[in-house]
């Protein structure tokens, strides 16, 4: 079987992949918000000198880094249902799931890059602060957190293009995301070729995307120490006469 570029060309214009990737780029922006503030609390808590908040923030990352997020996924699908009647109702959604599911396993990751981002903060600027009558909230709002933004950027950007991956793994509790509409194209036609190399034309676009505004937003946070030029000291005139030089 050949491929079969009409094919190729009549999906790469369905808007039933343009609506799967907007599915995996909502549950990756959800999941990643939700990730995001449990890890910066998990953060907090690991860095913290209190020991049941430390033994707690590791206790959550290590359970969740070593569990798989498609079991995850499954738990809260099939099984939570199961353990809390509330959730057998409509409002529980197949979008619902994936986004709280990705996002509780991101956050342990989160954790990490957000504890070693405050780590890399110098303590003294938040004592000179303090010393300044900064409240301490105040102090993390406007000392800590734009220097550990600029400094966890980057990596969040990287598990943010691996959540809208990782989002393909919610085909298991229905979701129709961008892999899903791939994989019932095929379960239909069975032209493998087509309809995958469209998938991945969209996951291209989508990460392209992204790439290009996670530089934007690193240049926007980029800290640049600009230095006055020096000017050279001018040079002794000619003739001037130096002392202990004869007259």
């Amino acid at each position: 079987m050949e491929f079969d570029i009409g094919v190729f060309l009549q999906q790469l214009a369905s808007p039933d992949y343009a609506k799967g990737a907007l599915l995996s780029v909502g549950v990756a922006v959800l999941a990643l918000v939700l990730a995001t503030a449990i890890g910066f609390a998990l953060a907090l808590g690991k860095t913290s000198g209190t020991r049941w908040a430390q033994a707690t923030a590791s206790a959550y990352i290590w359970f969740f880094r070593a569990i798989p997020a498609l079991l995850v996924l499954l738990i809260i699908w099939n099984a939570f249902p199961q353990l809390f009647p509330i959730l057998r109702q409509d409002w529980f959604s197949p979008f619902l799931a994936a986004f709280v599911g990705l996002g509780i396993v991101e956050a342990a990751f989160m954790a990490e890059i957000i504890r070693s981002a405050l780590l890399s903060v110098d303590e003294g600027q938040y004592l000179a602060a303090r010393a300044l009558g900064m409240a301490p909230a105040k102090v993390m709002a406007k000392v800590i957190l734009p220097q550990v933004v600029r400094i966890a950027l980057p990596p969040t950007g990287n598990e943010f293009i691996g959540l809208v991956k990782f989002s393909s793994l919610a085909s298991v509790i229905s979701l129709q995301e961008l892999l899903t509409t791939a994989q019932v194209g095929v379960n239909i036609t069975f032209r493998y070729a087509e309809y995958y190399a469209v998938a991945i034309i969209y996951y291209l676009a989508i990460v392209t995307l992204l790439t290009l505004a996670q530089n934007a937003v690193e240049k926007k946070f980029l800290w640049t120490s600009r230095k006055a030029p020096t000017r050279p000291a001018p040079a002794q005139a000619e003739g001037t006469a130096t002392e202990g030089a004869p007259a």
